[in-house]
């Protein structure tokens, strides 16, 4: 792949570390892993995989200028430049990173919104651990195995209801959808490319006439850049399950945030 380089322009490979028409260092050629997301489009999947909450709430405007006080987020302007910013308290804007290289915007948001995963995890309040009584073991030994019938029964019983709708395409309200785990994608004609959906799709077994799993048209999400293929779900390691937010909302708090300094 190649990038163009922010001080000439010239096309060089991603590998680089300097620039062979202006011997300009590359600082971002290799920023990125792997797996880790390279586009607006790549990392606002990644922030859906993980389940975070709503960006109102976490404050990561992913492919969106914002003006307001207390925003991180990234978006391309009028000029084709790839734009980091980070608004504090006052409203005042501190830029993080403009440039022609979205690879390296995108690397500069997402190692900050995993950080701010790993703190917000940090701040929460942790459970209290129960007391254990040793002087009554046989009547612990008798509430776990209490414990594990009642578990196995919750487990028979959530098989039998579940309400999730099974991996695939569906064709519902004259657009074309696929499922994924636990996320929803659906398809856009006119980029002919999938895209993650943000809607509440209101779909389980139980109304599923109201979706018809149907042939799907177009580029095939399997060919896409969403599409797992190997477990199918958002418990791939690539997706760097340790950024998963395994809590609601209002668990989230963006007031603990260092909305003062630069970044």
């Amino acid at each position: 792949m190649q990038i163009k380089c922010n001080y000439c322009g010239a096309l060089i490979e991603e590998t680089s570390e300097t620039c062979p028409k202006c011997g300009a260092p590359l600082s971002g050629s290799h920023r990125t892993a792997k797996e880790q997301p390279k586009t607006i489009a790549e990392l606002q999947e990644w922030y859906v995989a993980h389940h975070l909450p709503p960006e109102e709430i976490t404050r990561f405007f992913i492919g969106k200028n914002i003006t307001e006080p207390k925003a991180f987020g990234i978006y391309r302007d009028d000029n084709g430049d790839f734009v980091v910013y980070k608004n504090k308290s006052t409203g005042e804007r501190a830029i993080r990173y403009k440039g022609a290289d979205e690879q390296y915007a995108v690397n500069e948001l997402y190692q900050r919104l995993k950080a701010e995963i790993a703190d917000q995890k940090g701040n929460r309040p942790s459970s209290q651990q129960p007391v254990v009584d040793n002087t009554k073991k046989k009547k612990k030994k008798k509430g776990c195995l209490i414990a594990i019938i009642i578990l196995c029964v919750i487990g028979i019983l959530g098989a039998i209801f579940d309400k999730t709708p099974p991996n695939g395409y569906y064709h519902y309200n004259g657009a074309q959808y696929y499922h994924q785990g636990s996320s929803w994608y659906y398809y856009d004609k006119e980029k002919d490319d999938w895209f993650p959906s943000t809607e509440e799709i209101d779909i389980d077994k139980k109304n599923a006439k109201d979706f018809q799993t149907d042939q799907h048209y177009g580029k095939d999400f399997e060919s896409s850049s969403w599409y797992d293929s190997g477990s199918h779900s958002d418990d791939n390691d690539s997706w760097d399950n340790d950024s998963d937010w395994d809590s609601g909302s209002d668990s989230w708090d963006s007031g603990s945030t260092d909305w003062d300094s630069d970044w």
